[in-house]
């Protein structure tokens, strides 16, 4: 038997960790899940998953998949270095070159290599993916 994976299910498929932060289209029922964020619709956790990698790069100058994954994914839980080779693999670059997420191509192809990554499948489809980085970038 197959299960829905946690990030799937919590409409949350970049596994954004619980904090103060109240994000738009957040779940008013947090209870399912003691420790990520519980979304109301799938658009609105990959908005917010975008939402996270634009201030990656605006607030940090996180510009390079090596750089973005290394602080989205900390090597004391993951394989960072692998994340960031998968991810710079969908973007068509190397993990240290620049990338710019302020574009909206970019950004909508990190995104669904993020969930597939954290997810192992990416069951959006682009126009789902394209809504959510239209709304991060508002």
């Amino acid at each position: 038997m197959t299960t829905t994976p946690r990030g799937i299910r919590n409409n949350n498929p970049g596994n954004i960790d619980r904090t103060s932060e109240r994000w738009q289209g957040m779940a008013a029922d947090q209870s399912g899940d003691p420790r990520f964020v519980v979304f109301s619709a799938p658009v609105w956790g990959l908005r917010a998953l975008a939402k996270v990698l634009l201030s990656y790069q605006r607030k940090y100058g996180l510009n390079t998949p090596a750089k973005i994954i290394g602080r989205w994914a900390p090597p004391s839980e993951n394989d960072t270095g692998a994340y960031a080779r998968q991810v710079a693999r969908a973007l068509g670059v190397g993990v240290d070159d620049v990338v710019d997420l302020q574009d909206p191509c970019t950004l909508s192809k990190i995104v669904p290599a993020i969930v597939q990554h954290e997810n192992g499948q990416q069951p959006y489809p682009a126009d789902l993916i394209d809504q959510a980085v239209r709304l991060a970038l508002e």
